[in-house]
């Protein structure tokens, strides 16, 4: 199930001479011709084109309600597309440079857990860093694959965890022979980029999948000044979140597949967990998108590129903040950087990224994308103006000036390493018992705990709590993080495996 690599003049040459091609749109179209055919429904959903719930229409409009509809022969079915969703995913495929696209309408996490399920079944395992999106191991406890993690780098200033070396991987994959694939976060939540070529190739070198959690790494498609993609790179699968720097409607993805991946076990995979009744609102927003990328990709990144860059040296130029970029990159844990990602670390002024997310919000009504205990990240994509971007300086310059602290009494921002003892299914499913987290050191984690975004687990089913551990999940709760996955909501009581 190895990728055929295209050579990346080639793709280009085909983008060329599909772009007449790309300008269609089957599902929209496909859409447009059923509103004006006025058929009467006598199928579900139940409020009948908004009729049945005036207060819907009300809020998202009469155009977007009526839009609406099931699945039927005009509109054809996301579970066996045959027609319009047929040809909008091929045109998705050509679009990106794979050999095959599948529209996901459960977001990214549906694409990586059906890329995970399709690479591993019980038993199983797979190379992958710690610092993975829950899904992942959520796909794990389904599945009953087992992890075998790459631990990253950490940068000792900013505290967060980096790519993936090919040394590293190579002693994994020496270790584990048998491992089925290789799973790779590129670009990470805050922009960090391994050398993804040389992964997927020692992959495949040794008979494993190549596996891209591509999720913040839509534009990397359409501008050849970033990163490289994950289909060019010669991967085997690729998570693509459309609704993050694409343009499409939250929950609307993509799964990418390169040559040589068996599509109908993939299509059986996909219909383990998709959605029997897939919105056309989102499939729709998926065909519109990646039109609009097709035809205008490269001209509004190259935008999004210079935003970021200029913010970049705004926020320097205040002073205590750093917003990182490409003189991070090393050539090995940081080979590359995506610098559209506008991440800055925030602790030489005293406050915590989460406390700067808080007055960013409450006090000058701007809302980033998260915070964390020492970084925040402006997520920059083709909607932004130049002048929230303004805004959003002024709004940091403030901060600094009115609320910065003194930094003696920030907790260690370090990403930490936990400590793997079993399986995330066998932990899942174990006996467990509920008390109180303090107590909890030296025992095994029955359940997740994160700072959600970005949805990284502190603490995972089977790995080993330590008083660092617990330290780092009360700090965090304390500064204001939101807390996500345990049972007690409260965070005053851990599950752990009844020994």
């Amino acid at each position: 199930m190895r990728a055929c690599v295209l050579p990346a003049f080639f793709i280009s040459e085909v983008k060329q001479m599909d772009i007449e091609r790309q300008k269609a749109a089957p599902v929209y179209e496909a859409l447009e011709r059923f509103r004006r055919q006025r058929v009467v429904p006598f199928d579900v959903p139940g409020h009948k084109r908004g009729r049945g719930n005036p207060e819907l229409v009300k809020l998202l409009g009469e155009r977007c309600v009526g839009l609406d509809v099931n699945s039927m022969k005009p509109l054809d079915n996301l579970c066996h597309p045959v027609s319009v969703i047929y040809e909008a995913e091929q045109l998705a495929a050509d679009a990106f440079g794979a050999a095959h696209a599948y529209f996901m309408v459960g977001g990214t996490t549906s694409a990586v857990q059906s890329m995970v399920l399709t690479a591993c079944k019980a038993g199983d395992k797979i190379i992958l860093p710690r610092n993975v999106h829950r899904s992942v191991i959520n796909a794990l406890v389904l599945c009953g694959a087992e992890p075998v993690y790459v631990n990253p780098e950490v940068d000792n200033h900013i505290g967060i965890a980096l790519g993936m070396e090919i040394s590293q991987v190579e002693d994994a994959i020496l270790k584990h022979p048998d491992a089925t694939a290789v799973l790779v976060n590129n670009p990470t939540y805050y922009g960090i980029c391994s050398d993804l070529r040389s992964i997927v190739r020692l992959a495949h070198e040794h008979g494993m999948m190549a596996l891209v959690d591509e999720a913040h790494g839509t534009h990397l498609y359409f501008n050849e000044s970033l990163p490289v993609s994950a289909m060019e790179a010669g991967a085997d699968m690729a998570a693509v979140s459309m609704h993050k720097s694409g343009g499409s409607l939250t929950q609307s993805s993509l799964l990418l597949l390169g040559e040589g991946v068996n599509t109908r076990y993939v299509e059986q995979i996909i219909n383990l967990t998709q959605t029997t009744s897939a919105s056309y609102l989102l499939l729709s927003s998926l065909d519109i998108s990646r039109r609009n990328l097709a035809l205008r990709g490269r001209e509004s990144f190259e935008k999004v590129k210079n935003m970021a860059e200029y913010a970049r040296e705004e926020i320097n130029f205040i002073g205590g903040y750093y917003a990182y970029g490409k003189d991070l990159v090393n050539g090995s844990s940081i080979y590359d950087y995506d610098v559209t990602k506008l991440s800055v670390y925030t602790r030489d002024i005293g406050l915590t990224g989460i406390e700067v997310y808080d007055l960013l919000r409450d006090e000058y009504d701007i809302q980033i994308e998260f915070g964390d205990i020492g970084n925040i990240l402006a997520y920059i994509s083709i909607g932004d103006r130049i002048q929230d971007i303004e805004r959003l300086v002024g709004a940091l310059e403030d901060i600094k000036r009115l609320y910065s602290k003194p930094t003696s009494k920030l907790h260690n921002a370090e990403y930490i390493t936990p400590i793997v003892a079993a399986t995330p299914q066998k932990a899942f499913y174990s006996e467990k018992e509920l008390i109180p987290i303090r107590q909890t050191a030296g025992r095994i984690c029955g359940e997740f705990v994160m700072c959600y975004p970005p949805g990284i687990p502190i603490l995972s089913p089977g790995e080993m709590v330590t008083e660092e551990i617990i330290d780092y999940i009360l700090y965090a709760k304390d500064k204001g993080c939101s807390m996500q996955g345990p049972e007690d909501g409260t965070l005053e009581k851990l599950n752990v495996i009844i020994e």
